[in-house]
């Protein structure tokens, strides 16, 4: 589809650019200026990431116009059952070996690839002109593009009153999986241990305790990442490639980009033991938050030290140190962040179907295909009614 593309909507219009028509954009700085995955973020994700990912951007004017929002998307082909196991998904499977696109269609997806979504307005008291705008151009857009689905990905709880107008005009709203998120209310790491239930406490000490008579193990927080990549990818790989869940694959140019477009917030924590890398985690520190946005460990050594609890232990103790108020994990794992008293933080899909005959159909069956629906341990969370 050629860029500069114009889509009209009763406010103004969306026009399609790609990135290099927004290096010298002043609204492109602005949309995500109050955001920890800001306009830099999104720019490394479009160059980096691996994946068939066609990303564009939608720069929505008023009927002055004036840009109001830049608001990043992109088109990839979904595997609908992704979060699916047991028999259904073994059927799927077989029917794949025939048919390899079997229950996958051509998505229009709104948000970040490789994170939570949110709307690209230049001003934040824009959020629901924003969505309406959006609301009124994405099925046009998806359609022009044979999308055969229009999904605004992973969008926090905050932004459902904004994108009521989304549910209002027959998307579905159903559940991703959640975030978590720790409160830091302590001195440090001692005083929330004991916060924890007898159990938690029992199991966490035995499994340091473990760890502790091995070999050293020794911790460095860097932010320049170079050095250090041929050795921590492969450590990533293998955590990814174990995810019951795959949507984006991150790169070796993802990690170096962060570091060097990003050194305020990039945080890399590195642990060794005799003088090997045996696991590694990446983070952002935005505000009185850290984000920890993905892991990496030497399976050789990982499961027998405990290396998931013993890295968790040095990044909360490291966060508890600099005085932030806030840890937060990316979603999956959750067994070990119920036993740690952290809450879940509701993010949402908004789909629909571009097709108006199929999609009153696709709305009720979308609510079975949901993400969340195949977890057993999410509903034993405090908070899971938000989901």
């Amino acid at each position: 589809m050629p860029h500069g593309n114009t889509i009209p909507f009763p406010q103004g219009a969306a026009k399609v650019v790609t990135l290099a028509e927004l290096q010298n954009c002043d609204a492109w700085q602005r949309a995500f200026r109050n955001k920890c995955k800001d306009h830099r973020y999104y720019e490394i994700v479009d160059e980096t990431l691996e994946g068939n990912f066609e990303h564009h951007y939608l720069l929505l004017e008023d009927d002055f116009g004036n840009v109001r929002a830049v608001q990043p998307v992109f088109f990839v082909r979904q595997n609908l059952v992704e979060g699916m196991r047991g028999k259904t998904r073994s059927v799927v499977d077989f029917a794949r070996k025939k048919f390899p696109r079997f229950l996958t269609m051509r998505v229009l997806m709104v948000g970040c690839a490789a994170g939570t979504g949110d709307l690209g307005a230049c001003n934040e008291k824009d959020a629901a002109w924003v969505a309406n705008a959006l609301q009124a151009s994405l099925l046009t857009y998806a359609r022009q593009n044979k999308a055969s689905l229009v999904v605004l990905k992973d969008f926090p709880a905050n932004y459902r009153s904004a994108l009521e107008t989304f549910v209002l005009n027959n998307h579905a709203r159903i559940p991703s999986m959640p975030m978590t998120r720790l409160s830091l209310r302590y001195v440090n790491w001692d005083e929330y241990l004991r916060t924890l239930s007898k159990a938690t406490r029992k199991d966490l000490r035995r499994k340091f305790r473990k760890a502790e008579r091995a070999a050293k193990i020794e911790m460095e927080v860097v932010s320049e990442i170079g050095p250090f990549v041929d050795e921590i990818y492969p450590l990533y790989l293998a955590v990814h490639e174990r995810s019951p869940l795959k949507f984006e694959t991150l790169t070796e140019d993802y990690l170096r980009a962060i570091a060097e477009r990003m050194p305020g917030r990039a945080r890399f924590f590195i642990w060794r033991q005799s003088g090997k890398i045996v696991a590694f985690s990446f983070c952002l520190v935005c505000g009185d938050a850290i984000y920890d946005e993905c892991i990496g460990l030497d399976y050789s050594v990982a499961l027998d030290l405990h290396l998931y609890f013993y890295t968790l232990r040095d990044i909360i103790s490291w966060a508890l140190q600099q005085g932030l108020k806030y840890y937060y994990s990316n979603p999956l794992n959750y067994e070990p962040k119920l036993h740690l008293d952290c809450e879940l933080v509701p993010l949402d899909l908004y789909v629909r179907h571009t097709s108006a005959l199929l999609n009153p159909i696709f709305r009720r069956i979308i609510k079975y295909l949901g993400p969340t629906r195949h977890d057993p341990v999410l509903p034993r969370f405090p908070n899971a009614d938000q989901l």
